[in-house]
């Protein structure tokens, strides 16, 4: 049987109980990324260059495309990373004012993610917490403690590829620039984004010969927490564990 809670959710989130929009009220449009507050170093990325790696059919990728939670003890490269990050979440083409289009659909190009990622294994790259800086394609560096992989595998109940990963994805989501233009009816859409940009890192992975494991099981409070988010007007939507296939 439904739970009550759930069905409360999809009844308020109808389209026909859509409530006024912050477009609509008149509200300013919020920015188009958002980065935590203090002096961080910012390590720029290479350009996503998908020449210099093996080409791959999208429907071969499509086809091979699997969860893979075993990985080799492999490092992996900058330029992986990269690639990576471009197509889930790089920014293609900015309207001053309007938009900013990135590599995967969105709700009205609304974009309401953020990037966090545990670096465990990648060259160049210390092991820890890092921001990905979609505008600029760069990463902040945020935290550099060895106990990290540690306490993310528990926030995740002890699933062990989140230790044992190359890098690990944290999406997070801001639901004030996505209300703005869908009110309440916008909880909708963050979940379904958020699968957008999960199946592009499956796809990118394939032609990288890298393996990924999405995960949607994790305690939000504590994965909150450690990323020094409030859980309101910022939360974790999706987790994705990224290794080198054995």
């Amino acid at each position: 049987m439904q739970n009550s809670i759930i069905k409360e959710f999809m009844n308020k989130t109808k389209l026909s109980n859509m409530g006024m929009s912050g477009r609509k009220d008149g509200i300013p449009r919020p920015d188009f990324e958002q980065n935590p507050e203090g002096e961080f170093d910012k390590i720029a990325l290479p350009i996503a260059d998908s020449s210099s790696f093996p080409s791959m059919d999208v429907v071969e990728a499509i086809e091979k495309r699997k969860s893979i939670r075993d990985y080799a003890s492999i490092t992996m490269s900058i330029n992986e990373l990269s690639l990576l990050l471009w197509c889930t979440q790089g920014v293609k083409r900015i309207v001053p004012n309007a938009v900013a289009f990135r590599n995967v659909p969105s709700a009205g190009a609304r974009n309401a993610f953020e990037t966090f990622l545990l670096i465990n294994n990648v060259d160049g790259l210390e092991s820890g917490l890092y921001k990905y800086v979609a505008l600029e394609h760069a990463l902040l560096k945020l935290d550099i403690n060895k106990n990290l992989a540690e306490k993310f595998t528990l926030a995740c109940d002890e699933q062990k590829q989140v230790k044992n990963s190359n890098v690990t994805f944290i999406w997070t989501a801001v639901p004030d620039r996505m209300t703005w233009s869908y009110a309440e009816r916008s909880y909708r859409y963050l979940f379904l984004d958020a699968g957008h940009v999960c199946q592009n890192l499956y796809l990118v992975a394939e032609k990288l010969n890298l393996g990924v494991c999405a995960i949607g099981h994790y305690d939000d409070d504590t994965m909150n927490s450690m990323l020094n988010i409030d859980g309101e007007t910022q939360f974790t939507i999706y987790i994705a564990t990224v290794g080198k296939a054995e």
